[in-house]
This record gives structure tokens, C-alpha cells and sequence, in this order.
């Protein structure tokens, strides 16, 4: 059987969803999808410490030019929209079809063990995002506040736009998650527009030009 070593990494992820829609994740091996990718399974282990890696494999990379555009936006003195919309903002469709991701998430969530990898991964991105907004000078508490929520806010317009059959915008389902996050969230008394306690710090932040 031919084997070569140009693409590797690329094959092996395609042999390893292939196999995982095919058989079951739980009932395949390092081994079948080398062989099916037609690489040895040496190799697959020079780019994959584990099966479980192969989908995740872009999360580094992804988690860090994340958190980059956040460090570059123009303005991060409303932290939790900054969040929310450098997450939306980002080209998605560059990791595959929806439908592809749709599918990968369906397979994360049946798994224990795969979700709790993936919630591992979130919490690194939020906790980049988090250090991202503390380097561009916003207060540490307000700054954990944004990138958890808006984060979390991501993820719900996210999986929504997966699981859409038309042409709807992330952007704008996201903005739409947040306003249902607004309607429940209570004024009180002191009123949505002014919700610090008098003495508390404000959000600060750096503006770039």
C-alpha cells in the first residue's frame, strides 16, 4: 500500500471523522485511521497525541487568533460586546461546512469524555479573551465578567446557527442572544443604565485609533 507524508495531517482528520460517523468514535483506533488515511501509524502520532486530539485539533490555533483580534479592536470600553463580537466576527466557515461542524459538535456532545475536553477548550479561549481585555487595561473583575458571559452568549447563537437550515447571520443571532440576555437581567432600582454601586471601580479601557 502507498503511503506518503505530504497532507498527513490533513488526511488523518478526514479519515478520522469518516470512521468516527462510520463505526463510533468509542469503536476506532489510532491504527484503522492511519490505515485508512494510508499513512503509518507512527505518523498519525507525530501529529495526534490521542484519537480525541484529531478533533480538536485546531483549538490552539483558533483560541489564539481569537484572542488577537480581540487585542486589536479599535474599542473595548463595552468589554462584554467587544467579546461577543469579536467571537461573531470571525470567519467560522473557515473550519468547514456547518454542516460538517453541526456534526462534529453532535458527536463532542455525545461523548463524556469528548465534552469534557471541549469544555476544557472553552474555558481556554474565555480565559484568553479574559487577559486580553485585563491587557487593554480593563478592571480584572469586569474583564472575567465579559469574556465568561460573552462567551457563553457565542456559544448559544452558535450552536443555533448550526443547527439553522437557512442563510442566517452569526452576527446577527448573536446580537439577538443578547438582547434575550438583557430582557433577563432585572434594573432594579438603581436602573440598567447605572448598575455599579457608588465606590465601585468603572471599566476602563485603552481605544486604539
Amino acid at each position: 500500500m502507498p503511503r506518503w507524508e505530504h497532507g498527513s495531517a490533513e488526511r488523518l482528520k478526514q479519515a478520522a471523522m469518516e470512521l468516527f460517523e462510520e463505526q463510533g468514535f468509542d469503536d476506532t483506533s489510532a491504527v484503522q485511521i492511519a490505515k485508512r488515511a494510508r499513512v503509518t501509524t507512527r505518523t498519525f502520532f507525530r501529529y495526534f497525541p490521542d484519537k480525541e486530539e484529531v478533533l480538536f485539533a485546531d483549538a490552539d490555533a483558533l483560541n489564539e487568533a481569537l484572542v488577537q483580534e480581540l487585542l486589536q479592536r479599535a474599542d473595548v470600553t463595552q468589554p462584554l460586546s467587544a467579546v461577543t463580537r469579536t467571537l461573531a466576527g470571525f470567519d467560522w466557515e473557515k473550519l468547514g461546512s456547518r454542516e460538517s461542524q453541526h456534526r462534529r459538535g453532535a458527536m463532542i456532545a455525545a461523548n463524556p469524555q469528548l465534552l469534557e475536553r471541549e469544555l476544557i477548550k472553552q474555558q481556554h479561549l474565555a480565559d484568553g479573551l479574559r487577559d486580553a481585555l485585563r491587557r487593554r487595561g480593563i478592571d480584572p473583575d469586569i474583564a472575567e465578567l465579559a469574556a465568561n458571559a460573552g462567551s457563553q452568549v457565542f456559544r448559544t447563537a452558535y450552536r443555533q446557527w448550526l443547527e439553522g437550515n437557512d442563510d442566517s447571520d452569526l452576527t446577527t443571532m448573536t446580537e439577538t442572544v443578547m438582547a434575550l440576555l438583557a430582557t433577563s437581567v432585572p434594573m432594579g432600582r438603581r436602573g440598567a443604565t447605572d448598575p455599579a454601586p457608588r465606590g465601585r471601580r468603572r471599566a476602563t479601557a485603552t481605544r486604539l485609533p
